[in-house]
Order: structure tokens, then C-alpha cells, then sequence
């Protein structure tokens, strides 16, 4: 077995996103800890209620589009990516979320996450920029 089927099978495969053709002008997929990052942010950018036949699917971060960007909505964006996660994506382990006002923009925050792949118990991180204090 290739390194490519054994990543497809611990992690899964999905189409990529956002979606996107490949030069062969077929739809484009991913696989292994990329299919997981996708899946992170597919999870954290959508609304509850934005899914049909999901309705509590999402991790609802546009909710925060105007709160201030304080120390306050920080935790509060750190226990919903928290919560989303543990419900919605388990093939990792969340060991930390850490959410602090960008430096280069005062109406974002950025979201650091630690998070343990199940399958290989690797580490991994990845960062997420949330809109804060749009209008405050």
C-alpha cells in the first residue's frame, strides 16, 4: 500500500475546500491531515442552522462579527471552537485553543488550535482568523 492510500484510509477523503479543479480539469480532493484541516475550518465558518438537514451542525464564529475584541470574546471563541470540535470532528483531540486580537487588524482576532490526530497521535496546529468588532 502507498503512503497516499494509507493516509485516505486512517483520515478519510473529501472533496477539497473550498472547492477548487485540478489541472487535470477534474474536481480536486484531499486526504490525510489536510482532509482534517479542511474539515476544521468547513466546521468552525459554518452557522448553526446554515444546514438543512444538519440545523446544529457549525461552529457559528460569525456570531462574534460584532462583539468587541476583548479578552472576554476571545474565551468565548476559544470554548465554541472548543465544543465545536469535540462534537463535530472526531478524528482529533483538542489539547488547546488560544485566541488573541490580531496584531495587523483591530476587527480580527486570531485562533490558534493544538490538536492531536487520533489515528497517529501526531500533533498539529493550525491558526484561523476570526472577524471581531466589525461596527463597535
Amino acid at each position: 500500500m502507498s503512503t497516499t492510500t494509507d493516509t485516505g484510509a486512517l483520515f478519510g477523503r473529501g472533496i477539497a475546500f473550498p472547492p477548487r479543479i485540478g489541472p487535470d480539469g477534474r474536481l480536486q480532493f484531499s486526504q490525510g491531515a489536510d482532509n482534517i484541516r479542511e474539515s476544521i475550518r468547513v466546521i468552525l465558518l459554518t452557522n448553526s442552522g446554515e444546514r438543512i438537514m444538519l440545523a446544529d451542525f457549525g461552529g457559528s464564529l460569525g456570531r462574534f462579527l460584532f462583539e468587541p475584541n476583548i479578552a472576554a470574546t476571545h474565551r468565548a471563541i476559544e470554548q465554541s471552537i472548543t465544543r465545536s470540535l469535540a462534537r463535530w470532528e472526531p478524528r482529533i483531540t483538542v489539547s488547546a485553543v488560544d485566541v488573541d486580537a490580531a496584531e495587523d487588524d483591530a476587527q480580527a482576532a486570531i485562533a490558534t488550535l493544538r490538536y492531536t490526530l487520533v489515528a497517529t497521535r501526531s500533533s498539529e496546529q493550525m491558526r484561523l482568523r476570526v472577524p471581531v468588532g466589525a461596527g463597535v
